[in-house]
């Protein structure tokens, strides 16, 4: 596949994936678990049919290592899943879970015992600020929303304010999970369909803890007004759009798979952070999100601080921590 469209189908695929998953949290905003399973079941089915071969093709890493790295995979899935039934706006959940590049850093120096450049840390300060900005922005408009059961105020607070501890959970099990997947490929050697397989197949019985919510919902999609696609062909609208996110999914998954080994880590990076952006200016937009001036420059200091921690935006010599050239100390 040509890089200039694997990166056409990182927007098309990712950013559609966005809105359909918008349109089910909207409508149901406990359907995580059902979206989650309808996801890693497609691309499990597609991974044992082409990577693993029905099971006959050796594993490059041993199985056990996918377990322990399987355990974090599926608990941030269902932890950022949850995080819309506590009242978490797609926007917030954006701008947040931005913040990996925080957990990174945090747990790379606590863990790993690692030393970065000043221009890192003035990154990761940046973006820290724009995600506290959006965090109060958010708490502001939450706390001026009108209740819907009388006195229920402090109630959808508490549960909002859950809502964020569960998303911070998750982007510190999430950089754990990157610490952990580095020590295996170092060992092991980078292997990212079998491990793209194996994430979205071990988890899969772990849904049986949740199969009464993923009834519940496949009940609750079934009685959804009836979407018309073809001439006498109609389908419950929530299906479509759960059959819809899990396909973008799977084109969004398998366009950065390509990028990853068609363009250099920077160019990714670059490509996936305004593919980020370009969701969070259309969810605004089209759903009609609220979005104060707070919330602008928040979500600023966020994407211009992940620039800058990639260093697709040079610092300033002093910010980065580098000596002053000749030329501009004669400035």
């Amino acid at each position: 596949m040509h890089r200039y469209l694997a990166i056409g189908l990182v927007f098309a695929g990712c950013c559609s994936n966005v809105v359909f998953l918008e349109y089910l949290v909207s409508s149901f905003p406990g359907s995580g678990n059902i979206i989650t399973f309808s996801q890693f079941l497609f691309i499990a089915l597609e991974g044992l049919i082409f990577t693993s071969k029905f099971g006959t093709q050796k594993t490059a890493i041993p199985l056990k290592q996918y377990i322990y790295m399987v355990s974090f995979f599926f608990v941030v899935q269902v932890l950022n899943n949850y995080a819309f039934s506590f009242n978490i706006s797609m926007p917030l959940q954006m701008i947040f879970r931005a913040g990996s590049l925080i957990a990174s850093l945090s747990l790379g120096v606590l863990l790993k015992g690692r030393k970065y450049t000043r221009g890192k840390y003035v990154s990761v300060v940046l973006i820290t600020l724009g995600i506290i900005g959006c965090t109060i922005a958010s708490s502001q408009v939450k706390q001026s929303m009108p209740s819907e059961n009388g006195g229920g105020d402090l109630i959808g607070y508490t549960m909002w304010t859950a809502g964020l501890c569960l998303l911070t959970l998750a982007l510190f099990l999430s950089a754990g999970m990157g610490l952990f997947q580095e020590t295996v490929y170092t060992k092991y050697g980078k292997h990212p369909r079998e491990a793209l397989f194996f994430n979205h197949a071990l988890p899969l019985p772990g849904f049986l803890l949740l199969m009464n919510d993923i009834q519940d919902h496949a009940t609750l999609f079934s009685q959804t007004e009836p979407l018309e696609l073809l001439s006498g062909i109609a389908v419950p609208r929530m299906w479509f759009f759960l059959a819809a996110n899990v396909l973008t999914q799977y084109v969004c998954i398998r366009s950065v798979f390509v990028l990853t080994t068609e363009c250099k880590a920077l160019t990714v990076t670059l490509v996936v952070t305004l593919r980020k952006f370009v969701s969070l200016m259309f969810s605004i937009w089209y759903f009609e999100n609220e979005f104060t001036p707070t919330h602008w420059m928040g979500s600023m200091c966020v994407f211009v601080g992940t620039l800058m921690f990639t260093e697709i935006i040079p610092l300033p010599a002093v910010l980065a921590g580098q000596p002053l050239s000749e030329e501009d100390k004669k400035k």
